[in-house]
Parts: structure tokens; sequence; C-alpha cells
């Protein structure tokens, strides 16, 4: 007799306990549920049906892929940000919630400029799936987007999320190292840059070290290659009541202050995470 919802769930938490996965239960609710397309409500009043040899066959093979330690949001490939349904690939960052304490964070500074201002213009810097611009301008319909990124398949599957979220009008894909492509001035530049220093990558989560791109992930010797790169050229394309919105390493609040108090900005505000750890910058031109 065929498998039950319930029998897949199940067994994919017995597998994921067994293998030390940190989070089972919940890794478990979200892969039987996002390949079946069910709510978690549905997971729960639809747990008797059975399931087909294919659907079956389906989450096995992803329980396996799990198991060798592919996050589950890369197996289904796609993760909701901010309410924002974005595709993954290769080349981008799985958008982590952390990431949106910037948008939390930069958010009331584009309202207040959105009021004498009718128009707002901003730039994502190594933009990767999109998630901070297309949520920034998911929230202010006033504002227009540029997501820069070095990666030209990060730049596809961003293009790819603003047509998913209906945002393709206001949002622009640029291929682009730091500045080198960029024109214009905007009221507010963003950016989730890499922030880990090299010799620690290998430390991290095989989540992390496997399956994200390690171009998004690597800082440099210090992890503060971005940020120099950043603060060096920044100033040229803010608008004068602009602000610069940076998610930084848990570590690197004075280092990335001061770089970029050195360029001529003032620290507006720093915010921590979930966990208390500094999370986000907010500078203006001095």
């Amino acid at each position: 007799m065929s498998a039950t919802v319930a029998d897949m769930l199940a067994e994919a938490r017995r597998r994921f306990t067994k293998a030390g996965i940190v989070d089972p239960v919940t890794d478990a609710r979200l892969l039987v549920a996002g390949l079946l397309k069910l709510s978690s409500t549905e997971l729960l009043t639809r747990s008797t049906e059975r399931l087909s040899s294919d659907q079956a066959e389906t989450i096995s093979r992803a329980m396996e892929r799990r198991l060798g330690h592919e996050p589950v949001h890369r197996i289904l490939g796609a993760r909701e940000f901010y309410g924002l349904p974005l595709g993954l690939s290769a080349e981008t960052l799985e958008p982590r919630p952390d990431t949106e304490i910037l948008v939390d964070t930069v958010l009331p500074y584009l309202k207040d400029l959105a009021k004498p201002q009718r128009h707002l213009h901003i730039l994502d810097i190594g933009t990767g799936s999109g998630a901070i611009c297309l949520a920034l301008l998911s929230e202010c319909p006033e504002a227009s987007g540029i997501g820069s990124d070095i990666s030209a398949d990060a730049l596809r599957t961003a293009k790819s999320n603003a047509e998913r979220n209906g945002l393709q009008d206001r949002f622009q894909a640029v291929q682009s190292k730091w500045f080198e492509n960029i024109q214009g001035s905007f009221h507010a530049i963003v950016s989730n840059p890499p922030y880990i220093a090299s010799s620690v990558i290998h430390d991290l989560a095989p989540e992390v070290t496997k399956f994200d791109p390690v171009a998004a992930l690597d800082g440099g010797p210090d992890g503060l290659d971005a940020y120099k790169a950043i603060a060096k050229d920044a100033a040229r394309f803010m608008r004068p009541d602009g602000v610069l919105g940076l998610e930084i390493g848990y570590d690197q609040r004075n280092d990335v202050t001061a770089l970029f108090e050195a360029k001529g900005f003032r620290c507006l505000k720093s915010v921590k995470d979930y966990g208390q750890n500094d999370r986000a910058l907010v500078f203006a031109l001095a």
C-alpha cells in the first residue's frame, strides 16, 4: 500500500534526526509541504492522503539531498523573503531572515524621503536573488531600483524574481563589479556583501560551504574587502540626503564604521539581529 503524507513526514523526521540535522522537525515539514505544495494546515488536514509512487520517490530523493547537507530551500528552489517568494540559483545566496533586518532598518528612511521626493532610486550592490532591492520596492511603490552583481546567473535569477513578484517595471539588473557600470545617483544604496574572512570559510557549516557561492561569502583576509570597495566610491553615487545600508558580520561594527567615517560618512544607526549580534548599519554623508 502506498505511503501517506504523514508517513513521509515521519520518515523524513526520523532520518533527519538520526543524521544529526540541526532542526529535523522543521526541515521535514518544510520539505514535504514544499514538494507537495501544501500549506502547514493542509499538511495536517490531508495527512492521511495516499501519495502516488512518483510523489513518494520525489520526496525520497529530496531527503537524500538534505542528508547530503543541501539546505531545504535550495532543494525546493525557492525561499520567501519579506513576504516575497524568491527563486534561488547556484550563484545566489539563500536570503536569510537576518537580512530582513536590513530591509526593516532602511525602510523608515526611504518612507521619509518619499514624502518630499516623488520618485526614489535604490541601488542594491551584489543583489544575488534580488531579495533586498525587491523587498524595498514592494514596500515603496514610489521607488525604482537597480540590482547589480558580477554574476550573470544571479542577475537572471533576480530578473526572474522581479517578474514573479510583479516588480519588473521598476527593477533593472546591471552586471557590474562594485560601481564600475553604475550610473546615476541614489536615495538608498544597500548591500549584503561578502564579509567572511577567507581563513574561516572552511569552518562554516557544510550547508554553507558546499552550497552557497564562495564569491558571495569571501570578504578577503580580514572580511572587509567589500566594505573598502563600497566606501571608496559610494559618496559619488549618493543623493545628498540619501542613506547607505549595509549588512555586517557580528564582529565588524567598529571596523566598518571607521572605514566609512574615513570616507566622509556618519553612522546614523546600528541594529542587532535576533541573536543579539550586530547586523546592520546605516550611514549618511557627513
